[in-house]
């Protein structure tokens, strides 16, 4: 206890500031009012990002947490301002992301009334969640804070909400804010390492296998390391594709949606995979046809931070609760006595050969305007998108490299990668950001321009305006050809709209005019959007609209 007297909502903001935060993403509310008077003073150290949708503030706190290693916080009022948000908080926990939600909660003397706005946080946010938790009485904020940022980055990273009463927020309480945490990461005993060595040097076609939550450079680093000295072939799991580099002679392709045939056959044909953290979602697994259930079919070593998704899905052979961090700097340092060249060149030039896409049928062919875009990466550009057939460009045709990131939301989100690409530059804002997104996705959250512009952080946003609905449009035709039903867009000028919102901006209708659009973009102090004139016809990278019909 101390002798200063704080409101709830002033020792939450002190409890924030000495956990280390310093950014919050967020819609203001009547509900935590005196959370927000506590932030008048913490400008400059503790922000508050100011949003204009509860959903685009949840995506931008989800990706701080994803770039940062650190709690992207998100705060927002009660009812709505909290269901907006729920799919940031399924995207942090899909993405195992690191994210406090904090949210305003009706006075406890009005609750379990159905009173104004009022929801049950606890039930409501159970199943998408790591923890949920209602603060009443004010003299706990510093014990529950604590334990909420803890428990976001500890195991598998995620999600965590704070439900915050409005009467408790200004009650007036003498607790002293909380101290810094320390997350302790599990670390790989020797006689797991062993384990490894032993079953490692007994495969003839290993596959390692990477994703997940808490990787730091040093890992990636240490990762690169264990794989290039003892020939290993790596794939990441889906949207995890920055924890290797893409030009390292040992990466394969990444194990998500549209995965090629060849490394769908290099799962199949693996006899020991080392999976480290990852947690076998649907994706990575080719809908769990890949690898049989419970048993993988082959040698399966998980290593996961979490012990909860150790044999969650598949049964290992040689499970380890350990995180990536120090499992990486345990692994880097092997030496194995394999031979597995002929292996490893088989496995990466397939990966080449199936690298570059076609030409593109309609005015603008991604296939070229990708394959030029990323020999003019910086290598510590980062790259955001959303969800749609035309996130293959970003996933699939740029080879991340050096301290390339990626921000993708693996729970399939529309609208994310705007909201990404501010929360980006706000980290970042010296860094080349790119924004890929659909027509569709884009208009999920195109509002944030707005928090954009407010903030001046300003990405350069990439719309292909196709006029579709294209994945929907791609499974219609496929079982319904030729019967399209609710998935054509007529779509606003969205120059006109970027202009309006102070954007550099302006419409490509040709695939040799982008290079000089990009480089004004560049040039651009107010970020830019440029408008890709695509065709549906072109409705993935691999096939036509009418291939698709015929399949």
């Amino acid at each position: 206890m101390n002798n200063t007297s704080l409101s709830g909502g002033h020792l939450l903001v002190r409890c924030l500031q000495s956990l280390g935060a310093s950014r919050c993403f967020g819609v203001p509310g009547e509900s935590y009012l005196d959370v927000l008077d506590a932030l008048h003073d913490t400008q400059g150290k503790l922000d508050f990002v100011l949003c204009r949708n509860e959903g685009g503030a949840s995506f931008m706190a989800e990706a701080y947490g994803k770039l940062t290693g650190n709690p992207g916080i998100c705060m927002v009022t009660r009812g709505p301002g909290a269901t907006n948000a729920s799919i940031g908080v399924h995207t942090a926990m899909q993405n195992s992301s690191p994210m406090l939600l904090f949210v305003g909660q009706v006075g406890t003397d009005l609750r379990d009334r159905e009173a104004f706005q009022e929801i049950d946080y606890r039930a409501f946010y159970g199943s998408v969640a790591k923890w949920v938790v209602e603060i009443d009485d004010a003299d706990r904020i510093p014990e529950l804070i604590s334990r909420a940022w803890s428990t976001a980055l500890s195991g598998r990273p995620g999600p965590v909400v704070v439900s915050l009463p409005e009467n408790m927020l200004t009650t007036q309480t003498n607790a002293a804010p909380c101290q810094p945490v320390v997350i302790a990461e599990p670390a790989p005993p020797q006689s797991s390492i062993d384990a490894v060595v032993s079953v490692l040097e007994e495969a003839k076609k290993p596959l390692v296998l990477v994703g997940g939550g808490g990787w730091k450079d040093s890992a990636r680093h240490d990762l690169q390391q264990f794989v290039e000295r003892n020939k290993l072939p790596v794939s990441a799991a889906f949207r995890f594709q920055d924890l290797i580099d893409n030009k390292s002679e040992c990466y394969i392709g990444d194990a998500g949606v549209g995965m090629s045939p060849a490394l769908q056959g290099t799962i199949k044909a693996a006899d020991v995979i080392l999976a480290i953290g990852v947690r076998f979602g649907e994706m990575t697994t080719g809908a769990y046809s890949l690898l049989s259930v419970p048993h993988a079919g082959c040698r399966l070593i998980h290593v996961h931070p979490s012990a909860d998704e150790l044999g969650k899905i598949y049964s290992p052979e040689l499970p380890i609760n350990s995180g990536p961090n120090l499992t990486m700097q345990a692994l880097s340092r092997l030496e194995l006595d394999v031979a597995w060249d002929s292996w490893l060149t088989e496995c990466r030039q397939q990966y080449l050969n199936g690298f570059d896409a076609p030409k593109q049928q309609g005015p603008v062919d991604m296939a070229a305007v990708t394959r030029w875009l990323r020999d003019q990466l910086p290598h510590d550009a980062i790259i955001t998108n959303g969800a749609g057939n035309f996130a293959s460009w970003p996933n699939k045709y740029i080879r991340y490299s050096g301290k390339q990131r990626l921000l993708a939301p693996q729970s399939g989100a529309m609208g994310y990668g705007l909201p990404a690409a501010i929360a980006a530059k706000v980290v970042r804002p010296e860094a080349t950001v790119v924004c890929f997104c659909g027509d569709g996705d884009f208009q999920m959250n195109c509002q944030e321009l707005g928090t954009a512009m407010q903030q001046q952080a300003q990405p350069i946003v990439l719309i292909l305006n196709n006029s579709s609905y294209s994945t929907i449009r791609m499974h219609q035709e496929r079982h319904y050809p030729n019967r399209v039903s609710g998935t054509d867009l007529s779509n606003p000028d969205f120059v006109a709209l970027a202009k309006a919102y102070g954007f550099h901006a302006e419409c490509v209708n040709s695939s040799d005019d982008f290079p000089a659009a990009y480089a004004r973009s560049l040039q651009s102090s107010t970020g830019a959007v440029i408008e890709l004139i695509t065709s549906v016809e072109a409705i993935t990278p691999g096939k036509t609209l009418d291939q698709v019909r015929k399949s």
